[in-house]
Parts: C-alpha cells; sequence; structure tokens
C-alpha cells in the first residue's frame, strides 16, 4: 500500500516536503512544497523545466513533473518540519527514459525477470576542506600517512557523529566511520541495501554531509581530485546478487574458487568486459582521470585502479572479491551519479550473464609494484574523453542502458568535455609563454 505523505506530514510534524530528481550530472534538483499542497504533487507530480537541468531538453519541451515516490521519504534529523522524497521524472504522462532514477527502476525490473535481486553498499569517501575550497580544513591534520589517524578523526568529531547519530536515527544501520588516507579526509559506512534504496541513501547522504559541514562553518566535498599529492576521494561498491525473495545469495558457492559461483563469476565477467566503457559513468568528471591515473601520494598508494584487473582480497586492484558470494568494485569515485552507479552495474553484470561472460583470470600481485608485469589487461582511460569513446563503442552496454540515455548522456558530456578543452589554463602561459 502506497504511503499517503499528507498523513506521514500530520504524524510527523511536517510543514514542507522537498521533492527532490537527479539530473544527468549528479545535480540534486529540487522544489520546497508545502505540506498542504503534497496531496496534488503525489499525484501529480511538481513540475520542472527541464531544460534548466543537465538533462537533454530543450526549453520547447513540454513541462517535467517530478512524481514523489513516498517509499523513499525521509523526515530531516536536523529540521524535522522538512522531509525529504526522491522522485521519478515524467513527461506528458510517461516516464523519462533518460532520467537516471527512472532507468534504474528499469534495470531493476530487468534482474527481477530473471529471478535476480541485486544488493550493494556504497564507501562514500569526502574531504571536510575550508569554505573557500582552498585547503582542508583541519591545520593540524599533517601526518604522512593520516588514515585512520586518532586524533584526526576526533578532532572532527562534532561533524562525522552528527551525521552518523542521523543516520542511526534513520535505521541504516551504521557501523564504522574513519579518518581515511588523504588529510582532511573522510569516509562513513553503513549497511547493504537494494540497489534502489542504496542509490536513495547514497543521495541523501551527499547532501546531509554537505549540509551538516556547512552548519559547522565547513564546506564538504566529494571531488574526486580536489588536492595533488593527495588521494582522491572513491567511492568503492560492493555486490552481491540474491533470489528475489532476499533469502538466498545467487553469488555464493562454497566449492568455487573464491566462494563465488558460476553465476557470480559470469556477472563479474560483465563487469570486467565493460569496463573500459563503465568508467563514463563511474568516473564521470574531467578531474576523474586525475584519481585513476595519479602518481603515487604522499601516503605512499593511491589506492585507485589503473588498469582492468581482478584479484581475491587485494586492494590494488580495480576488482577485488575480499569474501564469499560478493565483490568490491573500486572504480567509481566520489562524483558519480548514486542512480547512475546501480544502473551500469546492473547493466554490466546482466550483460555478463546472459553472454556467459569470463572475466579472465585473477592476478594475486601488488598492482601497485608489479602491475607493470602484467600483459593483456587493458588500461583504463587516460581522460573522460577516451572514456566517453569507450562507452559510444560499447554497443551491448549502450542498448541495456537504453538508447535515450546513452544518447543524451554522451551528447551533454561531450559538451562538457568540449568546455573543458577549450578553457584557457596559467598552465598553457607557464609551459608556452617563452617558447
Amino acid at each position: 500500500m502506497t504511503l499517503d505523505l499528507a498523513t506521514f506530514a500530520k504524524e510527523k510534524g511536517v510543514k514542507y516536503f522537498m521533492i527532490s530528481f537527479t539530473d544527468l550530472f549528479g545535480g540534486q534538483r529540487a522544489k520546497l512544497v508545502p505540506a498542504e499542497a503534497i496531496a496534488d504533487m503525489q499525484k501529480n507530480g511538481a513540475g520542472f523545466a527541464g531544460f534548466a537541468t543537465w538533462l537533454d531538453l530543450t526549453p520547447a519541451h513540454p513541462d517535467l513533473f517530478a512524481l514523489p515516490d513516498a517509499s523513499s521519504v525521509i523526515q530531516l534529523p536536523w529540521k524535522k518540519d522538512v522531509a525529504w522524497v526522491a522522485a521519478d521524472c515524467v513527461m506528458e504522462d510517461q516516464p523519462v527514459d533518460q532520467a537516471p532514477r527512472v532507468m534504474l527502476k528499469r534495470l531493476i525490473a530487468e534482474a527481477a525477470k530473471e529471478g535476480l535481486r541485486v544488493k550493494t553498499g556504497v564507501e562514500p569517501e569526502f574531504f571536510l576542506i575550508s569554505p573557500d575550497g582552498d585547503k582542508i580544513s583541519d591545520e593540524f591534520d599533517t601526518a604522512e600517512k593520516p588514515c585512520y589517524d586518532q586524533q584526526a578523526v576526533m578532532r572532527r568529531y562534532d561533524v562525522i557523529a552528527e551525521i552518523c547519530d542521523y543516520m542511526l536515527e534513520l535505521g541504516w544501520k551504521p557501523y564504522q566511520n574513519d579518518h581515511e588516507d588523504a588529510n582532511g579526509q573522510f569516509e562513513m559506512n553503513w549497511e547493504y541495501d537494494d540497489a534502489l534504496q542504496t542509490a536513495d541513501k547514497h543521495s541523501f547522504f551527499k547532501f546531509m554531509v554537505k549540509t551538516v559541514a556547512e552548519k559547522h562553518g565547513l564546506r564538504a566535498t566529494f571531488m574526486p581530485k580536489p588536492f595533488k599529492g593527495l588521494t582522491g576521494n572513491g567511492c568503492h561498491a560492493h555486490i552481491s546478487v540474491w533470489d528475489l525473495e532476499g533469502r538466498t545469495n545467487a553469488f555464493a558457492d562454497k566449492e568455487m574458487p573464491f566462494g563465488l559461483s558460476a553465476q557470480g563469476r559470469t556477472f563479474l565477467g560483465g563487469i570486467m568486459k565493460h569496463a573500459s566503457a563503465l568508467a563514463a559513468v563511474t568516473n564521470p568528471t574531467v578531474n576523474s582521470y586525475k584519481r585513476i591515473n595519479a602518481p603515487r601520494t604522499i601516503s605512499g598508494a593511491t589506492w585507485a585502479p589503473n588498469t582492468v584487473t581482478w584479484t581475491g582480497n587485494n586492494r590494488t586492484h580495480m576488482v577485488r572479491v575480499p569474501g564469499p558470494g560478493r565483490f568490491e568494485l573500486r572504480l567509481p569515485d566520489g562524483a558519480v551519479n548514486p542512480y547512475l552507479l546501480q544502473a551500469i552495474i546492473i547493466a554490466a553484470g546482466l550483460n555478463g550473464i546472459r553472454k556467459n561472460a569470463d572475466p579472465g583470470r585473477h592476478w594475486d600481485i601488488d598492482m601497485y609494484k608489479e602491475g607493470h608485469t602484467v600483459t593483456g589487461a587493458p588500461l583504463l582511460p587516460l581522460n573522460l574523453l577516451d572514456a566517453l569513446r569507450e562507452y559510444d563503442k560499447d554497443e551491448e552496454l549502450k542498448a541495456t542502458l537504453g538508447k535515450s540515455f546513452s544518447s543524451a548522456y554522451l551528447k551533454l558530456k561531450h559538451q562538457e568535455w568540449n568546455a573543458y578543452a577549450s578553457h584557457f589554463t596559467d598552465w598553457e602561459r607557464q609551459t608556452t609563454l617563452d617558447i
């Protein structure tokens, strides 16, 4: 039975709803709707001019309506009179196929037709920085190896604990928070869930972290590589696939290597087969390629892959299998769109199952020291343009994600690349002025 948002508002004391959708670039768009108007909005949606967001629409297109999904509603723990609710985009009573949440729901339905239920957990990393964005916010956070630094995490206790308290209140079952490998960097983990719920939580998490940071006079950034020489922001995804009841892990088989079932291997095979194209979505910005192709950082490692390889419990590869029945994709970064991340994982995995894809050999080596010895494994794209070209060549993946999405995403991302390429930089002056 669908939750009635007007009743929810009366019972919870909610005065306003933020009806929110996420565009192709990961931008969160919202309208603030008084509770008195929510009944109509739940039926018909909140109206937007789609061209004003990063969707491939024109000013001449009809109104885009964001139809709230009441099952996703979250009362803001820090502002109880406001509730956030994720929405699906419709136009002229039809789903907008290029809209990320719409596309993810379609792929979840495709997986369900094959008896599969994808569950994921994400590990978003972020920096707490000065409001102007120029430096990390903690002047004492200067250690060469700052990962898990006890003093540094406690100096930001007020921010981290407040966010974690909210996750506990929301029932997300957070289980650990830590200072990460870069100075000023943190990671917070909560329990895995069905792909759509994980995407909604991931989207809300980014909003929550930025809001709480601002409340404390700081700024939070999920930018993939905000500081030269420091480890970048990853967003690792842990993936398992279950039966439709969510009781039996279809990836788990104790008799198979790494405890990964034959079906799990083909799902992984799809990830490996489509990896170079995946990067266009999992690493969606110009800056993303400063993380996955970075030189060694101050701490001694980038913790990011640059080659399409997989392994057991070894963090130097693109994919690791840390335990039976699941694997970790270490490619995505902090800029990834929460809904597109889940969608492209499902799309690549389903293609792998359908094509009986082989993930290829696994490597047990330290890729940071011995990666040069690997033969036959492609390097990940060097920049966003290369990634977009790889995606455009991958007809299977484009078809699974959908023609409407693929066309819109490639068009807008090529525009972004062209804007970057035409941008005049200080580097050009420094290297060319005296030639």
